[in-house]
């Protein structure tokens, strides 16, 4: 599987995406167009091992509702990035078997190796 989760309004992704220059193999989803399903999410989660490490404590969201002072389990870390696509650390990569999540440098230069492995 090679797919991108993206927001297509966020400038940071479209920076990204131009710099890892992907093959037409690779599938882009705009998260905000086109939400994501559970399945997508339990799919992302096998990969990652965690909801919360696909959970975007930058969010707007995040701050408004005074989350960092709840004590959020992963099942909310779930049912928070279901809710609303803001919650998605972004961009998702997926190659195959390997899951780059966020925009890190690091991370943007690991998932750039890996696509044109």
């Amino acid at each position: 599987m090679k797919k991108v989760y993206y927001l297509s309004t966020c400038d940071t992704c479209k920076r990204i995406l131009k710099e890892l220059n992907l093959s037409d193999d690779f599938e882009l989803q705009d998260i905000k167009a086109d939400n994501i399903t559970e399945s997508q999410l339990d799919e992302m989660h096998n990969f990652s091992g965690s909801y919360e490490s696909l959970f975007s404590k930058r969010a707007r969201l995040y701050k408004e509702r005074d989350l960092k002072n709840k004590d959020l389990t992963e099942a909310d870390y779930k049912d928070l990035i279901l809710e609303h696509y803001t919650f998605l650390k972004r961009p998702v990569i997926i190659n195959n078997n390997e899951i780059f999540i966020g925009n890190t440098k690091k991370t943007v230069a690991s998932a750039k190796e890996s696509v044109h492995e």
